[in-house]
């Protein structure tokens, strides 16, 4: 095979010397524009996890690296006059420089043809000389440029503005400094490299590296060290991370991260390896790790399958599932570092453990297996926060809701069951109920009840708009009461233009066959192609509705329910007034959103003053639309801000489902930077409480969000629809048995510690490595090992 590869960076070359050795009849050149020793950075990163895959493949490479390696295990992290140790990484680090340098005597060795300070022939040309073309010619790809028709790009520029320099101090672990500056928070990277040198990178938003004036410089500009009369009148920036050892540069520059996702890598035998295809923010880690499993996963693709499509299509379709982890982890821990401000508030050891756990793949019980010291640090100080003397896990911590006590921070979320009878629930909704706050949540809510018959979604959905309704709830709501210590919400709301629908197992959104109401929105605008367009409300009937509302929550509290939700979220009524895909009216309620805001807010100021002033209650919110031009984080800010102002107790911090069309980031607790930000940047210092929902799975995720202050309770819901007693299981599985957990007394004798795995345990990943290239044989191996640290 005559294989072209442009770009000869790690990624590039390590394909090379890989297809090289699997067939020394390959035909390889290389061409990369920059001279042999022309590279930027200092120093690449790589995990233990990615350094097997890399021994098995080339044990010639693999040892060259290994007598270059800096090995550290400790992460070091300094704020607020602290310095915090956490241990049990695993880690190595080597000059990328001499990386490049090994891979180039490795490609020359084995028969590569190398061309330096030399721009590729067009890739037209290329492609039809050549069996495979590479493209890997990093973030600023012109192979990628050249075909972006085909590939697709997208290109999100950042607003974190860094810039790789190096020092001579070599640190002894990795290095998190993080520095609260006139101007804003300022945060360093470090790690050695060698024993002479580190990387120091240096990072910030965009807006604080403009408030320090650095926009006024050349962006070559060397950074902020010891002579910069920007930094504090002469003084230094990071003078104690430095300790008087000196910054150096190597085409240093202040760069924003860009984010690169590719909608496809290859196009007939053109293929994209490396930063060409994606990116992956530095503190997740590093783009040369990435590229050079790009390589690896190629070239084992390409030796087990001879029709060259056939193996592109399987490098995508191995790679991309990992690399699309990485980047969503990536991007959590990006936007958590452009964001790092909000959290200069807290506490050095929470803000340390938020720090750690901030791509949300590092969680506390990764952390207590690693370093169990510190997990107690991070215990001891959470329940000192909370005023209490003994230390539990995070999610059996009692809280406090406005007047009402709650046993711990689980919430068995609101979810729609389409199993009532004219809006009356049953023996169904009892059971279910009932089980789950046996099952030991601390507050468990309904489903969304509905306010009038035309405001139900389905016609199996729940109403409280008669006594009968009413009589029904207070029977569930008293079983809650005598047979659990649980508590019960109500969650209140009106389908608008998403409801006369089947039942979900029947066609979730679409219209009745038959039987078919009137629906109505804040314009005459259908939820997606096939439902049913609605009338657009009038003033008038918005008061009538209102008026529903209020009389609903008053059959609540005779019902008994120990708390209200108003539903503002995923595209019923209330929600759809709130976003402007949903809203184009003309008048006083749509356009800005101050105007949006005001017909949820009549509802809700109508039936705060008719719900008992004793009871909390709760606005549960859609904090993005996932559509283009639809409402976003900033606005559920906003948002959230003027319920608090009205009284809110509590806001529930959901996401989507306001247009069919939405494209969601899924992920693991992908809704939580929503609720993260609501509770920082408003709740928090009105004492309101903030409430985390969206693909929450494990105790785990519970505990590491309540620990790094991310939310004060977490809703949990289709897990609790496959463990009704979920809340008691984890308070088995970590060994608890205090206050918050406690079992039913009938159920007492089945409380223990199961035999079987835990059912949070990380899930095996497949990895691709090659074997000794005698017997031309490729592996799969699975490994169970916990996804890669937070860091470069």
């Amino acid at each position: 095979m005559n294989i072209a590869i442009i770009g000869g960076g790690p990624g590039g070359l390590y394909f090379a010397a890989l297809m090289k050795q699997l067939d020394p009849a390959h035909q390889i050149t290389v061409w990369e524009r920059n001279a042999p020793d022309d590279t930027f950075g200092f120093g690449v990163v790589f995990s233990d996890e990615t350094l097997g895959g890399i021994e098995n493949a080339d044990t010639t490479i693999a040892e060259a690296m290994a007598r270059r390696f800096a090995r550290w295990t400790d992460i070091d992290i300094h704020y607020r006059g602290e310095s915090h140790t956490v241990g049990g990484q695993g880690f190595a680090a080597m000059s990328r420089k001499e990386l490049l340098r090994l891979l180039q005597e490795r490609c020359r060795d084995l028969g590569v043809t190398l061309h330096f300070s030399t721009v590729a022939p067009d890739t037209a040309w290329l492609r039809s000389s050549y069996d495979l073309v590479v493209g890997a010619d990093g973030v600023n790809s012109s192979v990628r440029a050249a075909h972006a028709d085909v590939f697709r790009p997208s290109l999100d520029r950042r607003h974190s503005t860094y810039m790789w320099l190096g020092t001579d101090r070599v640190f002894e672990a990795f290095q998190f400094f993080v520095e609260q500056t006139e101007w804003g928070v300022m945060q360093v990277h470090g790690y050695p490299y060698s024993d002479t040198g580190s990387t120091f990178i240096v990072e910030m938003h965009e807006d604080v590296w403009r408030r320090a004036g650095f926009d006024a410089t050349d962006r070559a500009a060397a950074a902020p060290g010891a002579s910069d009369e920007r930094a504090g009148g002469g003084g230094e920036l990071f003078a104690d991370a430095l300790d008087g050892h000196r910054l150096f540069a190597n085409n240093s520059k202040w760069l924003n991260f860009t984010t690169v996702r590719n909608e496809r890598w290859h196009h007939g035998n053109l293929v994209l390896i490396g930063d060409a295809a994606h990116t992956a923010h530095f503190s997740i880690g590093s783009g040369t790790k990435l590229a050079m499993e790009d390589a690896l996963a190629l070239a084992a693709c390409l030796h087990e399958h001879p029709d060259t499509e056939v193996a592109l299509t399987a490098y995508e379709t191995e790679r991309r599932p990992v690399v699309e982890s990485t980047q969503r982890a990536a991007q959590g821990s990006l936007e958590w570092f452009e964001n790092i401000g909000m959290y200069a508030h807290q506490e050095p050891t929470q803000f340390c453990f938020n720090l750690l756990t901030r791509s949300r793949r590092i969680t506390y019980d990764n952390l207590r297996t690693r370093d169990p010291d510190f997990a107690d640090r991070v215990d001891t100080a959470f329940a000192t926060a909370q005023g209490l003397d003994t230390v539990a896990p995070a999610m059996f911590q009692p809280y406090r809701l406005g007047r009402l006590e709650l046993k711990n921070r689980v919430i068995v979320s609101p979810m729609d069951m389409y199993s009532a009878v004219d809006g009356v629930p049953g023996d169904f909704h009892l059971v279910h109920l009932g089980s789950r706050a046996m099952g030991g949540a601390g507050l468990v809510m309904t489903e969304m009840v509905c306010v009038s018959p035309e405001g139900r979604i389905t016609p199996g959905c729940t109403g409280l708009w008669n006594g009968e309704q009413r009589d029904s709830w207070r029977r569930i709501v008293s079983y809650v009461h005598e047979r659990s210590t649980a508590r019960i919400g109500l969650q209140l709301g009106h389908s608008g233009r998403k409801g006369s629908t089947r039942l979900m197992w029947e066609g979730m959104d679409e219209p009745l066959p038959e039987g078919n109401w009137e629906t109505v929105g804040p314009s005459a605008l259908p939820y997606g192609p096939g439902c049913a367009v609605p009338r657009e409300v009038t003033r008038a009937e918005m008061g009538r509705i209102a008026a529903e509302f209020v009389a609903a929550a008053r059959r609540g509290a005779e019902a008994g329910f120990d708390l209200l939700e108003l539903h503002c979220a995923h595209g019923y009524l209330l929600s759809s007034f709130l976003s402007p895909v949903a809203n184009h009216r003309t008048d006083e309620y749509g356009g800005p959103l101050e105007n949006r805001l005001r017909f949820p807010l009549e509802v809700f100021d109508a039936v705060r003053e008719a719900w008992p002033e004793d009871r909390p209650m709760a606005v549960r919110i859609s904090a993005t639309d996932w559509v283009p031009d639809g409402n976003t984080e900033h606005d559920a800010v906003e948002i959230a801000r003027a319920f608090i102002a009205h009284g809110a107790d509590a806001i529930d911090v959901s996401s989507g489902q306001v247009a069919k069309d939405e494209r969601p980031a899924f992920g693991r607790s992908y809704q939580t930077p929503f609720a993260d930000r609501i509770r920082h940047e408003v709740a928090a210092a009105t004492g309101t409480a903030v409430i985390a929902v969206g693909a929450i799975a494990s105790y785990d995720d519970v505990n590491s969000l309540l620990l790094a202050g991310r939310a004060d309770l977490c809703a949990v819901g289709r897990t609790h629809l496959y463990d009704p007693h979920w809340t008691l299981h984890a308070a088995a599985e970590q060994e608890y048995r205090g206050p918050g957990a406690e079992w039913p007394q009938q159920f007492a004798a089945g409380r223990r510690k199961p035999p079987a795995a835990r059912t949070d345990a990380v899930r095996p990943r497949l990895s691709l490595f090659l074997s000794d290239p005698a017997d031309q044989a490729v592996h799969l191996r699975w490994s169970p090992a916990p996804e890669p640290a937070p860091v470069p």
